[in-house]
């Protein structure tokens, strides 16, 4: 792993990719290139996706890892992905099947085996899977839904200019296939947790994150504990799921770098 290395930004559910954009400067001016696609369905910018909601429609885990799988094809050699939310289990699967030279997870969408779900997840998780058919439909967020899934840690001022500015109909179906992966023999949310032929990976969690709150990060790591690879766990105890987008973005960037860096520094060591 080297700063030549190319890393691919991988968004969640809601989001928009150009939301991105300030972490792929850093990183560009750190040395590394970057790309941040969207997710199948995904227009360019947050007006025209916002316009074409109904192409997001039926979107599942599978058809975006698929997306993110075909993106690292046309590069010259496998990246380090760093997903946030749903992007954050997009880039766990991608790290398992050997598409990544290394992953960073922050606050990432439930995984197959993780049993916790505290009530302010599933409050969260509520204005999909309130309806059945919403699993067929591209949902947004209102202002309050986001304030309490997204900006319940940051001002009600700063979560409403995120929500502005940034926020996507999102597809139902992500969510629907998450919420039953334990239920599931066959489970798009599933990641072989067991594999120690894979790159190094870090979890980042937010302490007060309402959509995907410590607990369930840290029962995720959790599942890791049978592999030999590099899988490494770090707290913001103050931050909450608006933590890649709000005035504090850089000091999680910082802490992804860091731990990137370490890794290159121990494969040195290695060598």
């Amino acid at each position: 792993m080297s700063e030549s290395t190319h890393v691919v930004f991988i968004h969640g559910l809601w989001i928009h990719s150009t939301a991105w954009e300030a972490w792929e400067r850093l990183f560009r001016e750190r040395g590394y290139q970057t790309s941040a696609p969207g997710w199948p369905g995904d227009r360019a910018t947050v007006a025209e996706t916002r316009a074409h909601a109904a192409e997001l429609a039926g979107v599942g885990i599978d058809d975006i890892t698929a997306a993110y799988r075909e993106h690292i094809a046309t590069l010259p050699s496998k990246p380090i992905v760093i997903g946030h939310s749903f992007g954050g289990l997009i880039a766990q699967k991608l790290l398992a099947s050997g598409d990544a030279s290394a992953a960073v997870a922050i606050d990432p969408g439930q995984i197959k085996g993780v049993k916790p779900l505290p009530l302010a997840q599933i409050r969260s998780a509520l204005p999909v899977l309130k309806n059945p058919g919403n699993k067929k439909r591209a949902i947004s967020l209102t202002p309050a839904q986001f304030r309490y899934g997204f900006g319940n840690a940051i001002s009600e001022t700063e979560s409403n200019a995120l929500h502005a500015q940034w926020t996507i109909p999102g597809p139902g179906r992500p969510l629907f296939e998450a919420s039953s992966a334990n239920f599931s023999r066959v489970s798009p949310a599933a990641v072989d947790t067991k594999t120690s032929d894979r790159g190094p990976l870090l979890f980042i969690a937010g302490g007060k994150d309402h959509t995907v709150p410590e607990v369930v990060v840290k029962a995720a790591y959790g599942l890791y504990s049978g592999s030999t690879a590099v899988t490494d766990l770090r707290v913001f105890p103050d931050r909450g799921h608006s933590l890649v987008l709000d005035d504090g973005w850089r000091t999680v960037a910082d802490a992804a770098l860091e731990w990137l860096a370490a890794q290159s520094a121990q494969a040195l060591d290695a060598a």
